[in-house]
């Protein structure tokens, strides 16, 4: 059920994209009169699932969920169709157009894919404010995982800086921004009542720059143990624990966070313990647990929200827009960063790379708006990023070759055109092979 939960919200996202990026093409084309033969959802090779004819234009719903097309007259595009080529150009051709129209036209998909995510960012502000966990809130500091722990941080320790980034917010995920994105190289942290430089070497940022590790983190807050859940059929609803129940201790030694029950757990795993607990009411009560082999008793604890308070910014709708845009602009500037050390080396692209398995593992396993809107304005700067790359067959290489005729007044012969696009078209399918491999390749292993 998780899965198809995913899987549905991407094929429903990819459709609002789809669509919103051909019609910046149609609308642009209709404007210039420039005929439109096909608007199409998803790919139609050898026959679509729905279709219908509106004036010159036939809109349908093809079967292949790759992407989406507009077939404008006239233009050399993945279609491929020579014999219209052959013919003399008509008015209402793409080819007929000034360069300045053609080029407005194969800029509207992409021009909307970017007003659409900043837009988005900026709607999920406006509807759900920001809501964040000062790192000032959190007085019991970090617990740091084992590569943490390698990298030179300890649990309790006190974030100041990450790099010469102050850490107001606590979010873990900050760290592997900044270190993998910005190189920063130096955590700056409290610890014991004075001020540590924690040193990051470069291997463990090429770690944090890895798929393997895109579901780490290098540190949580650290938080007592409250129980929030209990698992039916466990060693805790056999013990008798119930949501709300708070751990005081395990054979006798004390537990003041949920990080010292795990690290206890493991080593006492597969043996009955004894714990004290404080009930919900305020009464204490002993009880035996059976740990597993793998040192768990079958609970969710509450988070760090729950033990620290959180802070939320509420944004008017005109606030809210240039707020989103920040936002987007931020992520699309780490995307360049990120782009730019593949290019360098210093980002693996067989570790940074994915295919549409990694996408719909961007989704939630439960339908949220606020989360499915949020991954959706992700994607739909990622879609305008990749289609302005100067790749023939995609927006980006018809821009290139636009530009080349506006400065210098020379127009690529449609020859040249039908080569590049032949050209182009096997890049991107390598591309997305290769991505799609690489998930294929993770799972499996």
């Amino acid at each position: 059920m998780d899965i198809l939960i995913m899987v549905s919200q991407l094929v429903l996202s990819l459709a609002i994209l789809i669509v919103l990026h051909e019609a910046g093409h149609f609308i642009p084309a209709k404007l210039f009169k420039t005929r439109v033969e096909k608007f199409y959802l998803f790919f139609d090779p050898w026959f679509s699932l729905f279709r219908f004819k509106k004036g010159d234009t036939e809109y349908g719903i093809g079967w292949l969920p790759l992407g989406g097309y507009v077939k404008i007259s006239g233009m050399i595009d993945e279609s491929m169709d020579k014999e219209q080529m052959k013919q003399p150009p008509k008015p209402w051709e793409f080819r007929s157009k000034p360069a300045w129209q053609r080029l407005v036209i194969m800029l509207g998909g992409v021009f909307v894919n970017f007003i659409l995510g900043f837009f988005i960012f900026a709607m999920i502000l406006w509807s759900y404010g920001e809501t964040y966990l000062p790192a000032e809130n959190v007085t019991a500091g970090i617990h740091a995982d084992s590569i943490g722990q390698e990298i030179g941080l300890e649990t309790g320790d006190h974030i100041l800086y990450i790099g010469n980034e102050p850490f107001e917010r606590f979010a873990p995920q900050n760290l592997i921004r900044e270190v993998v994105v910005n190189q920063a190289r130096t955590v700056t942290v409290e610890r014991d009542g004075r001020e540590v430089i924690v040193p990051i070497e470069d291997h463990y940022a090429r770690m944090m720059a890895s798929h393997d590790f895109r579901n780490h983190r290098v540190f949580t807050a650290r938080f007592p143990f409250k129980v929030f859940q209990v698992v039916p059929d466990t060693p805790a609803e056999e013990a008798g624990l119930k949501p709300g129940d708070r751990v005081l201790n395990m054979e006798g030694i004390s537990i003041h966070y949920f990080d010292e029950f795990q690290k206890y757990a493991r080593e006492f795993a597969g043996e009955k313990v004894t714990i004290d607990i404080r009930r919900g009411d305020g009464s204490i009560a002993s009880m035996e647990v059976q740990l597993t082999e793998q040192g768990t008793i079958g609970v969710f604890p509450y988070g760090a929200d729950h033990f620290y308070e959180t802070a939320t910014r509420e944004f008017g709708f005109f606030e809210s827009l240039p707020a989103g845009y920040r936002q987007g602009m931020t992520f699309l500037t780490d995307q360049l960063k990120a782009f730019g050390q593949m290019f360098t080396g210093d980002l693996k692209a067989s570790e940074s790379l994915g295919g549409f398995g990694t996408i719909t593992s961007l989704f939630p396993t439960q339908w949220h708006w606020a989360d499915f809107w949020r991954v959706t304005a992700v994607l739909s700067l990622i879609l305008g990023f990749m289609n302005l790359l100067p790749i023939p067959a995609l927006d980006g290489g018809h821009v290139m070759f636009l530009l080349w005729e506006v400065i210098t007044g020379k127009k690529p012969s449609d020859k040249f055109m039908e080569y590049a696009t032949i050209i182009g078209f096997i890049i991107v399918i390598s591309i997305v092979l290769y991505a799609n491999g690489l998930d294929v390749v993770r799972w499996l292993g």
